[in-house]
């Protein structure tokens, strides 16, 4: 039995990619010198639309990686991706002075972003994303402000049941308007 569940939860955590964004240093003044800590920021995702992020400390480095990622498992979101490569729309996230901006992108663009961003998608699974960091370059505050974003996410479908229309008139409309100002243009 307790095998049995051993054997599952490996299996669940074997379908995850992780990436480790930061790791910092801090130092503790004690009379015999310094004690040293350590603090990890990790990514982690399916590469099928679910990622998170999850902050460890340890006085170890190994020990810091597991418990970030043992946290980030516990705080996974679910993200919806057109046609699983790409945003469905713009859209802009923040959290303290990061603030970011996220692109959606054709086919073959690849992603564009900088690194603490660039993990957090290629741990998602998305290929083709331009991505701006503005303001604080702190990855903590990247991270989170990538995830405010992310979490702002709509998908026609769920646009659709909130406004309890069809999926096709949804799309329909927005064609609509697309015409009407490229022939007022």
């Amino acid at each position: 039995m307790a095998r049995e569940r051993e054997r599952d939860r490996d299996e669940r955590d074997n379908e995850f990619t992780d990436k480790l964004v930061h790791i910092n240093r801090v130092a503790k003044v004690v009379k015999g010198g310094r004690r040293f800590g350590f603090a990890a920021l990790v990514v982690v995702g399916d590469q099928k639309g679910r990622v998170g992020f999850g902050h460890g400390k340890a006085r170890e480095v190994p020990e810091a990686i597991r418990k970030a990622t043992d946290a980030a498992k516990r705080g996974l979101i679910r993200v919806p991706l057109r046609e699983g490569r790409t945003l469905h729309h713009d859209v802009t996230g923040h959290h303290g002075a990061g603030k970011v901006q996220l692109r959606a992108a054709p086919a073959g663009t690849g992603i564009i972003a900088g690194g603490p961003m660039r993990a957090v998608f290629e741990t998602l699974g998305m290929q083709d994303v331009v991505a701006k960091s503005l303001g604080s370059s702190n990855p903590y505050n990247m991270v989170r402000a990538t995830f405010d974003a992310l979490k702002n996410q709509d998908s026609p479908r769920s646009v659709a049941a909130r406004r309890n229309i069809k999926v096709s008139a949804l799309q329909s409309r927005r064609r609509e308007g697309a015409d009407a100002e490229a022939a007022s243009e």
